[in-house]
């Protein structure tokens, strides 16, 4: 096209130089030829954007068809993947039943096992019973906190003391301060008594730290609060100090159990009905949460939230059930029990008065119960302290003030 316009231009520059009227005549032709290649040009541009435009179109679907073609392929393959697996877990499972499949003279030897399972079945259902109507027979409720005894003081100004609780033991233990490995035994209290200080008794190495003063003794097993975690509780076999179980309480370990005691986190106790840990939940407004613990496996029973505040609480303590939670102040001060939670909703904390502590003005950093003895073994600022305590069947209750 510029060439074609290129010509015309100079055939009309030219144009004067040719005077005959022929060589007008050819000139006016070649205009005429020109200007007809000229539109036969454009033709062939639009024609060829045309075929362009058409080729990126086909380009475009062509694309389209290839993608829409892998997907498809992709799902055959799945398919195939899966029809591939499901054949062969159907092989599987046949072969499975084949060998399942009792030859004749095996039928006698697993009938006589099935029944021993159903009977194996019913006992373990009688022993559940049995527990359930434990927890229901269960009506010691305190009364009172009557006479305090000082028996020594001895160690850290932190720590624990305590009889394993389990009938026909007369063991002490001795863990001192909140952090440690070490576990003093005693034949007695009366021997922890008339020691010459803490030396005499058998030391128990633990296989690792404990932390807070929530530890107790359970059938011959020391349970405690492993250090430098939130919520790991480790079972130890007394004898040889060697680990026997451990578990995670789960939620728990986020806030101490007792604002006045936060070292402690987990606070294990036993009653009369086994062995249950106390933590505080701040996802409850902070309030004490209870969980109740099989000792053999540490498997979880049952949790309970009461309405029992962890803040300004030093420590707390379980009978036959129900949750005592002792408060104090910041500074110490006379220690009294303000809220319980008895998981048989036969008593109930806003109808119960405060139980006060006999007159001494101090702070308790561990409280023990022992069912037998009826006695609280406390850690009082460093002393060790036993508390005379009085109960009752809880729908017989009189409730002692001082």
């Amino acid at each position: 096209m510029v060439l074609c316009r290129t010509s015309m231009l100079i055939l009309t520059l030219f144009l004067p130089i040719f005077s005959s009227p022929q060589d007008a005549f050819m000139v006016q032709y070649f205009e005429r030829r020109m200007t007809h290649l000229e539109e036969r040009l454009n033709q062939c541009e639009q024609s060829a954007a045309t075929m362009t435009q058409r080729f990126y179109d086909l380009a475009s679907e062509f694309r389209g068809l290839l993608s829409s073609l892998n997907a498809v392929r992709s799902e055959v393959r799945t398919q195939m993947e899966s029809m591939s697996s499901r054949v062969d877990r159907v092989e599987g499972e046949l072969e499975y039943l084949e060998n399942k499949i009792p030859a004749p003279q095996n039928i006698e030897i697993e009938a006589a096992l099935l029944e021993q399972q159903v009977m194996d079945a019913e006992l373990e259902q009688l022993k559940t019973k049995a527990k359930l109507q434990l927890l229901n027979d269960c009506s010691t409720a305190l009364s009172a906190v009557k006479s305090l005894k000082i028996v020594k003081k001895v160690g850290d100004t932190h720590g624990s003391w305590f009889k394993d609780p389990t009938p026909g033991s007369s063991k002490m233990y001795f863990l001192s301060g909140l952090r440690n490995d070490t576990l003093l035994e005693y034949t007695s209290v009366k021997s922890f008594t008339e020691g010459s200080g803490i030396h005499g008794p058998k030391v128990v190495k633990l296989p690792s730290y404990w932390q807070g003063t929530g530890h107790v003794v359970y059938k011959g097993f020391l349970y405690y609060h492993k250090a430098d975690t939130p919520n790991q509780i480790v079972k130890v076999r007394l004898p040889n100090g060697t680990q026997a179980d451990t578990m995670l309480l789960p939620g728990a370990g986020r806030l101490p159990a007792y604002s006045l005691n936060p070292n402690t986190y987990l606070d294990l106790a036993v009653d009369e009905l086994g062995l249950w840990i106390i933590h505080a939940d701040p996802d409850y407004a902070g309030n004490l949460v209870i969980t109740k613990l099989d000792p053999a496996t540490l498997a979880l029973e049952h949790t309970w939230d009461t309405l029992c505040r962890s803040r300004g609480a030093e420590g707390a303590f379980m009978i036959c059930g129900t949750l005592y939670v002792v408060y104090n102040t910041r500074y110490g001060g006379r220690s009294s029990i303000q809220c319980l939670y008895d998981i048989h909703d036969t008593i109930h904390s806003e109808e119960s008065p405060v139980l006060f502590f006999p007159k001494r003005y101090t702070s308790h950093t561990s409280l023990y119960y022992h069912p037998q003895d009826k006695q609280l073994y406390a850690w009082d600022d460093g002393y060790q302290t036993i508390y005379k305590v009085e109960t009752q069947r809880k729908d017989q209750v009189s409730f002692g003030t001082e």
